[in-house]
Parts: structure tokens; C-alpha cells; sequence
């Protein structure tokens, strides 16, 4: 049978992969996508639909939502207090309304985030699981991830939805690994190496290719959650028509996470990079992904060697410049 996939925040990282995807996997032909684009757009292809507008309004997502099966939404804004309500908390309202009054509706897979449990602003003295209570971090982009969840689990239990939750941690592509290890103003996300060890000695550090080891407070490396973007894809399209996805929230990130005393060794083994331990106010977390290999048969396929050695082996095409949206 044939179905019909709308993908929220179709042109950011997961998006644009998950798409790629779907497209080029026969096992996946039955798919349509139909992409709600807001400021950007896709390059057509057969089986791809776009529709521009906004999240915010409704008329959009119900003209969106017309012979949907499926939604993927992954359509967030960051720390922007302006917009964050509208998007994150009207928008996914309507798309819930349309859900739940669709005559074609099967299916919603909801990307959450570890922000919602704290990320590593907290400490974590066991295992982060699907039954954590939610402790956002201050800011409104850690708040909103947690009103996407209880939203989505208050519609399971009024209309009885058909959806899912997988919370990922910081995702990976590409370069990001190795840039998120800047002590340039190139740095992709936080922290800041540079303003934690000031712009004169940052500098000297890039000169010798240094690498920063994050210490928590009591001078220990933090150990780290992240999640490549092609596991995160892979655990989508598990979870698409799985009936043990069922109203369940899954943990999808890597087996361990990235201990930086260990990524500093390897980096030192491999290729010979200097280190330095930088303080730093975080605390390790271990986000405990087994819920979702046991129930959705999903393996994750990056290790710590593998995030690295893909980070610094990636080769940047000339039509491939380094662009981020949305830092982090």
C-alpha cells in the first residue's frame, strides 16, 4: 500500500538525510515524501512533494496534512523566545489536531531531545533511561523539547494517537566532531573552548592543532551523548510501522557515549594531536539506548573510533561549504 510521509523541518541535518533515504531505498519506494519547507528549499525529485509556509499556522499544516499517512517532525526553533511557542508548541498542535481527524493518518514519529533530561548541564549518577523525569535546562529551547513530549504522550491518552518519540542527543555529520573540538571561532556548538581558555592562548592552541579534553568540576573527562545522523535515520526508519513503536519513547544515541579522556588518546594515537584538560561546569551523562535495541531491533553503527576517524577523514566537496543553521 501506498503511503505518505510529511517531514517537518525537512531541509536541517536529519531531514535532508532521512529524505535521501527514503528516495533511494527500493525497500522504501512506498513512500512519498511531502517536505514542509519554511525558509528553504529542496531540489525536486520524483516522489518529492514540497509545501512552503509555516508550522505556526493552521492552514498550512492542514493543507500539509491532505492523504498524509505519516509525519516525521522535527521542526524546531532554538533560543529564540520569539518564535519558540509558536513552533514548538502551536505548531505541533496543529499537526496533532490534523492527526487525529485525518481519515489517512497511521503514524507520528516525534524527534525529541536529551535537553529535555538535562543533556550534561546536570549530574547523572546512573543511567539516563526512557523513565527519567524531565529536568530541562535553563532556556527555552530545553523547555520546549519537554513540552513536545508531554504533548505528544497527552494525545496517546486522550485520542489514543499512533506515535512515538526517539530523544537523540547532539547529532553528528560529516565534519562536526572534528569542529566541535575547535578552539577557533569556527567552534560548531558549546562550549566555547576559546572564551573558557581566552582568545591569546586558544590561539596558540589551534596553531598546534590542539585538542580540548572537557573536565567536569572535579577535574575528571565528561563522558558525552551523541548520535550519528545516519543512526538516528536508521532508527526512523525502524520505527516506521513497528508495531512495538507503539506510544513508546526510545533513547537513540550512541552504545556508550564519548568519553573525552578516551577521544583525546585515540586522537593522540592516531594522529598524533596534542590535548589539554579544559574545566568546565558539565557533568557526565550515559543516555541508555537499550529500550530501543530490544524493542525496535536497532543497532547503532558509531563507535568512538568510527565518529573520529569519520569527522577527520570527511573531504569537503567545493559545492559543500560548511553552513550552520542552527548552532548545536
Amino acid at each position: 500500500m501506498n503511503a505518505r510521509i510529511l517531514v517537518t523541518g525537512a531541509t536541517g541535518k536529519v531531514g535532508q538525510v532521512f529524505i535521501r533515504r527514503v528516495l533511494n531505498d527500493p525497500a522504501l519506494e512506498r513512500f512519498t515524501i511531502r517536505a514542509l519547507c519554511h525558509n528553504r528549499r529542496l531540489e525536486p525529485r520524483d516522489r518529492l512533494e514540497v509545501v512552503m509556509g509555516s508550522i505556526q499556522h493552521a492552514e498550512v499544516v492542514n493543507r500539509a496534512m491532505e492523504g498524509v499517512t505519516h509525519v516525521l517532525h522535527m521542526a524546531t526553533t532554538k533560543e529564540t523566545p520569539e518564535t519558540v511557542m509558536d513552533v514548538a508548541v502551536k505548531g505541533l498542535f496543529w499537526l496533532l489536531e490534523a492527526c487525529r481527524q485525518s481519515p489517512t493518518f497511521q503514524q507520528f514519529i516525534l524527534i525529541g531531545g536529551d535537553n529535555s533530561v538535562g543533556h550534561f548541564v546536570y549530574p547523572h549518577p546512573i543511567p539516563v533511561t526512557e523513565q527519567h523525569k524531565h529536568t530541562p535546562y535553563q532556556g527555552c529551547y530545553a523547555l520546549s523539547k519537554v513540552l513536545e513530549e508531554v504533548m505528544l504522550e497527552q494525545y496517546y491518552i486522550q485520542y489514543d494517537l499512533n506515535g512515538c518519540c526517539l530523544r537523540a542527543p547532539w547529532i553528528m555529520e560529516k565534519d562536526d566532531f572534528r569542529y566541535q573540538l575547535s578552539f577557533g571561532e569556527d567552534v560548531f556548538g558549546g562550549p566555547r573552548w576559546r572564551d573558557l581558555v581566552g582568545a591569546q592562548q586558544a590561539d596558540e592552541y589551534l596553531r598546534t592543532q590542539t585538542i580540548p579534553v572537557m573536565l567536569d568540576p572535579d577535574g575528571q573527562p565528561v563522558k558525552r551523548n551523541f548520535v550519528h545522523v545516519d543512526d538516528l535515520v536508521e532508527a526512523i526508519v525502524c520505527a516506521l510501522d513497528h508495531p512495538k513503536a507503539h506510544q513508546q519513547l526510545f533513547n537513540i544515541c550512541m552504545d556508550e557515549p564519548v568519553d573525552y579522556g578516551a577521544m583525546a588518546a585515540y586522537l593522540e594515537q592516531t594522529r598524533g594531536l596534542p590535548h589539554v584538560g579544559v574545566v568546565t561546569p558539565y557533568h557526565s551523562t550515559w543516555l541508555d539506548n537499550t529500550k530501543a535495541k530490544f524493542m525496535l531491533g536497532w543497532r547503532p553503527k558509531y563507535d568512538l573510533p568510527k565518529l573520529i576517524d569519520a569527522a577527520w577523514d570527511y573531504q569537503r566537496a567545493a559545492d559543500d561549504p560548511r553552513v550552520i543553521w542552527y548552532p548545536g
